[in-house]
């Protein structure tokens, strides 16, 4: 075994040794054994009162913490076991810190019973990271080999387990119980999570499919409740991606809403499309909380990226008051196919279920038809992301001589120069304006004197991905090229007698070709399915509220 392998096998094998004996599972079955672990699967192994308090949602838990009716303890522990059979079952956590996050719930419990308060609007609530924050007393790997005992792939700087991200320390001040960071793909850059440390990180619905990247490990955690909320990132559907694959609520903000200072990155310096921060959650509601928590901190006072934008109510009230609806009326618009690649049967079908609810709720749903090419925005995508010629990434690879994954999308090729940056930024720019230009010509087809609301449309075009077959992002890359705010929320299952294999396709293009290939009634059989409602930038209150105003309508 090669030095790098074998350094990855005994991390793996130094995590999986935090979890208590008792919390072992004497064996794991094959995904052809037992294809679906959530649900009765994994509560076989918990007490009812670790299901009654796992099974919450976060508004739910702060509720029963912030009232004294649960103690932090008490929530901390069921979250760290059912996280501990999570990660069993799918490979899903970088780092455990359950005994600090014990510890930190006693302080909480603690502050109190003295003060007869809780420490915020957090308090007793865990909360997953993506690993890329960094945790006091916590290794950030970030899936790189060459990162295990280093501070982001440096030796000596005094930063090692000790420096903190800022966000880490505003969760912290609203009272948030910290106790897990889950798995990435190294690069960041892949729609899969995959890694030499951990291996690959598989959908728990479905256990024949991908669960998706990079913030991969959160949308399994979450999904198998071994989180009720955790933080994603997402440069080029990093967030939206695993919550569409495992059937959750999941924002990506716009540029400057949320704090990521502080936080490991690849290709960091590269502004032209910045990765942003954002939550995941099973509710909409849910992700509210956590924003509307995180602003109150006034994030823009230590993040110099950050905009003076405190939550606001009217945004949200607009869409959720019916009330203020009939003063407001909403219209949207439906983009069913990007003219690149068609989305799987239970993907189109989805869409249509939105738009049908739309329509049954007395809304005018349009035809999104935008005169600038999504492949100009994905060619700008891909032309930004290679600017440093895969250079970063490779410089990570090479502090251990480990192989990359075959399905990041880090190329080696010659660096740009200044002037083929400024270019991309001038296409880019141009991109923007053609595109708000069109969003506001829809004034005239809504019938409510404004553009429409949002666009209804695929998040990718699979329910989920297969294995090593994640063949096209154009779905979810656009959206980061306009710094668009996007919600992710789930619609339904694959049901193979409902979504039979396309008869007679024809296909558009090549990569239109592979990806229907991909697609298997019987392997998807049970998957979820989701789409995202994509709004304009920095409007994340009026998208939460649309992602409570459709959930609530398709699953009522």
């Amino acid at each position: 075994m090669t030095d790098w392998k074998a350094a990855g096998k005994a991390k793996a094998e130094s995590v999986l040794n935090l979890i208590p004996k008792e919390w072992r599972l004497e064996k794991i079955p094959s995904a052809e054994e037992q294809r679906d672990v959530t649900g009765p699967y994994i509560q076989q192994f918990l007490s009812k009162e670790e299901i009654a308090i796992t099974e919450t949602d976060a508004v739910g838990i702060v509720k029963q913490t912030t009232s004294g009716a649960w103690s932090a303890v008490e929530v901390a522990k069921a979250f760290c076991h059912r996280a501990a059979l999570a990660h069993q079952l799918v490979n899903c956590l970088h780092e455990i810190f359950f005994d600090a996050a014990i510890q930190d719930a006693e302080r909480a419990d603690k502050y109190f019973k003295q003060n007869g308060k809780p420490i915020g609007p957090l308090h007793g609530l865990p909360v997953s990271l993506k690993d890329q924050f960094h945790v006091k007393g916590v290794e950030t790997h970030m899936g790189y080999v060459g990162w295990l005992g280093t501070f982001q792939g440096k030796k000596g700087t005094g930063k090692e387990k000790v420096f903190e991200s800022e966000m880490v320390k505003e969760l912290r001040s609203l009272g948030a119980t910290l106790y897990c960071k889950t798995s990435v793909p190294h690069t960041l850059m892949c729609g899969e999570t995959v890694n030499n440390i951990i291996g690959y990180t598989y959908n728990p619905t479905n256990r024949l499919l991908a669960t998706g990247g990079s913030s991969g490990g959160e949308g399994a955690l979450i999904r198998l409740g071994g989180s009720p909320i955790g933080f994603g990132t997402d440069i080029g559907g990093s967030i939206r991606i695993p919550a569409a694959f495992n059937g959750l609520y999941g924002i990506r903000p716009s540029t400057g809403r949320l704090p990521y200072e502080g936080m490991a990155n690849s290709m960091d310096g590269q502004n032209s499309i910045l990765s942003v921060v954002g939550p995941l959650a099973t509710t909409p509601d849910a992700l509210k909380l956590i924003m509307q928590g995180l602003l109150s901190t006034q994030p823009w006072l230590h993040d110099p990226l950050v905009n003076e934008i405190p939550w606001r109510d009217d945004a949200e009230l607009a869409i959720i008051d019916p009330l203020r609806r009939v003063n407001h009326q909403l219209a949207f618009a439906v983009m069913r196919h990007d003219g690149t690649c068609t989305p799987h049967p239970p993907v189109a079908r989805a869409v249509d279920m939105v738009v049908k609810v739309a329509q049954k709720l007395g809304h005018k749903v349009l035809e999104w038809k935008p005169p600038i090419p999504h492949a100009r925005l994905t060619d700008i995508c891909n032309t930004i992301w290679s600017f440093d010629g895969g250079a970063d990434c490779n410089k990570d690879f090479a502090l251990s001589g480990e192989e990359p994954a075959p399905q990041c999308l880090v190329h080696t090729a010659p660096q740009a120069n200044a002037s083929d940056i400024m270019a991309a930024n001038i296409a880019q720019r141009e991109a923007k304006k053609d595109y708000m230009e069109y969003w506001n010509s829809t004034t005239e087809h809504t019938g409510t004197g404004r553009p429409v609301d949002s666009i209804i449309c695929p998040l990718a075009p699979y329910a989920a991905a297969r294995p090593g077959k994640y063949t096209y992002y154009g779905y979810s890359v656009w959206v980061n090229v306009l710094d668009y705010t996007s919600v992710v929320v789930p619609v339904t299952k694959v049901d193979k007698g409902v979504d039979p294999s396309m008869q007679g396709f024809k296909p558009v293009s090549e990569v239109d070709k592979v990806t229907m290939e991909t697609y298997d009634p019987e392997v998807y059989n049970g998957a979820h399915v989701s789409v995202q409602l994509v709004g304009r930038r920095l409007q994340e209150e009026k998208m939460i509220g649309l992602a409570k105003y459709f959930g609530e309508a398709l699953h009522a």
